[in-house]
């Protein structure tokens, strides 16, 4: 695949406004984090449902976004939100979210009784996937942030991993790119670049690691190895939902970029995943001491 000076001009033009957005708003506090991330799943849960519609659905779209932001917003950090660093309030997440989860399943479900459409079964699956792919991954990232204080420099790490990644494997694959990796999905994917993004991008961790950081031990090393790999995987299953919608972009928000959900295809794999590592990581902590 030849590289396209045209095609990087852009995208490189609009990636800089969208890169000084994300980092001001999620350096800046936890409420800029959070509202940043708040506009994200609920741009991202539109153009799902958009793309829902191509693939012969009716989500219940107004239904999905008030379900969808409850979700978000009750998981937030009540402290950090009021800018205090004190347990002034409960702040255990699963009272809050397991009563919204509940209302929004049955309440999903009962809806379709009063539609006259055969495929009501359908469109409830599409509503609800919607909420899990597009919303669920920012408050797992919400999660990762908040439970000991607002740290921006963990969110940023993992993002620069994903850039790393994105970048590297684009312009390895452009450059050097011949094998196609699955080609029915993605052809524009090769092995060639997804490796080159693997191997630049475990070197990264190590410059976060030691000059961003300032951590000890293998754990960002272990990111600079998870993040690529999964990275490339929410990339392939974002690009294998609109192949089958037979849509180009999820939206036209960023020039070159296309809409939320492409520009943020890898963070929504990344984030969900690397959250469960890092509980699993925690308990075995815990139980070891």
């Amino acid at each position: 695949m030849a590289l396209n000076l045209k095609t990087l001009a852009t995208r490189s033009m609009s990636a800089a406004v969208f890169v000084v957005l994300l980092i001001g708003c999620v350096y800046w506090n936890y409420i800029s984090f959070s509202v940043f991330f708040f506009a994200v799943s609920m741009i991202g849960l539109s153009e799902f449902y958009n793309i829902a519609e191509k693939l012969n659905s009716k989500p219940y779209r107004i239904l999905g976004l008030i379900f969808g932001a409850a979700l978000y917003l009750v998981s937030l950090n009540i402290n950090l939100l009021l800018a205090l660093n004190l347990k002034s309030f409960p702040d255990n997440v699963l009272i809050r979210v397991i009563p919204v989860i509940v209302l929004a399943f049955f309440t999903l479900l009962a809806v379709p009784v009063f539609k006259k459409n055969d495929f009501s079964i359908r469109d409830v699956s599409f509503t609800m996937f919607g909420i899990l792919y597009a919303v669920v991954p920012f408050i797992t990232l919400n999660l990762l942030v908040s439970d000991n204080g607002y740290n921006p420099k963990l969110i940023l790490g993992i993002i620069f991993l994903i850039w790393s990644s994105d970048t590297f494997a684009y312009l390895g694959g452009s450059i050097f790119g011949k094998n196609k990796m699955i080609e029915r999905i993605s052809p524009g994917k090769t092995w060639e670049g997804t490796i080159i993004g693997v191997i630049i991008t475990f070197g990264v961790s190590f410059f976060i690691k030691e000059f961003f950081i300032g951590d000890e031990g293998f754990f960002w090393p272990m990111l600079g190895l998870l993040v690529p790999v999964l990275a490339t995987i929410g990339d392939l299953v974002e690009s294998m939902i609109k192949r089958q919608a037979g849509v180009k972009d999820s939206g036209k928000i960023m020039p070159g970029h296309g809409g939320v959900l492409d520009r943020f295809d890898s963070l929504i794999f990344v984030a969900p995943l690397i959250y469960v590592a890092v509980t699993l990581i925690g308990i075995c902590k815990d139980l070891l001491q």
